[in-house]
């Protein structure tokens, strides 16, 4: 029994020790096992509408921590058109949060509208692909794709029609939303400026009494303006938002395309 002992220090100090309860050294053998498979490649999103016209934009930024993994990672995209030049599309969609998730996403939407059109003869409305895609983000909600959506284009009346959504598939229609990292900065300054919150007309009278200025459609000159000084705001307090701003404009005469230049550093 001292020859089996006497190799191990620790057994043959211990007369009580039971072959049951082993010591073992427990940072070196215990390992825990995780899946996690989401990860946030940020940026930054927007969405404002018009009178006939909805413009969304997204820089073009994709970032792993303190990485830079491209200065050149679209966020927007033409669903519905050609594969190659998009010529044909009439939706515009999003997508910020997990790249790989949003990617999936708009593949899988865009696969669906083309499939529509061939199945019924016509171009789906705006109105109709939004419930779409809140129906594709809700069946995934136990696994579910780790983007924020805003669906954009134009409604049966000509109108700028934006939807936003949440990762499980909760939207609703709204004239301004913004998504992303630098969500909390830009969206209270669409509040002000396309919603005019907080803004008042003066010699109305005092305090709470005053009247509140009506949110009226904004033209499309200055609702472009509005995206390029939010975008330019937001680089100068967020890391994970600069290199380019990519923009997409909705009107009757189909999709344009801007690009600006946005901060490297």
């Amino acid at each position: 029994m001292d020859s089996l002992l006497g190799s191990n220090p620790t057994l043959a100090s211990n007369p009580a020790y039971s072959f049951s309860k082993a010591p073992y050294n427990s940072a070196a053998d215990n390992k825990e096992h995780a899946f996690y498979p989401y990860t946030d490649n940020g940026g930054s999103t927007l969405g404002i509408t018009g009178e006939d016209f909805c413009i969304i934009a997204g820089d073009t930024r994709s970032t792993s921590g303190y990485s830079i993994n491209t200065r050149y990672s679209p966020k927007v995209f033409r669903i519905g058109g050609d594969d190659e030049t998009g010529e044909g599309a009439h939706i515009i969609l999003s997508v910020v949060g997990f790249a790989a998730d949003g990617t999936a996403l708009k593949e899988r939407l865009n696969a669906i509208v083309k499939m529509y059109k061939y199945q019924h003869g016509k171009k789906i409305s705006v109105k109709a692909c939004a419930q779409r895609l809140a129906t594709i983000l809700y069946g995934k909600r136990f696994f579910p794709y780790y983007v924020t959506a805003i669906l954009g284009g134009l409604d049966e009346d000509g109108k700028g029609a934006l939807y936003s959504y949440d990762p499980v598939g909760s939207y609703e229609r709204e004239q301004c939303r913004a998504a992303g990292a630098a969500a909390s900065l830009i969206m209270p300054f669409l509040d002000n400026q396309v919603n005019y919150k907080n803004q008042y007309l003066p010699g109305t009278g005092e305090g709470h009494d005053l009247e509140p200025r009506q949110a009226l459609p904004l033209p499309r000159h200055d609702v472009e303006q509005l995206v390029r000084d939010a975008f330019t705001s937001a680089t100068e307090r967020h890391i994970e938002v600069g290199d380019g701003l990519q923009m997409l404009v909705m009107t009757k005469n189909g999709i344009e395309e801007l690009y600006h230049p946005l901060k490297r550093d």
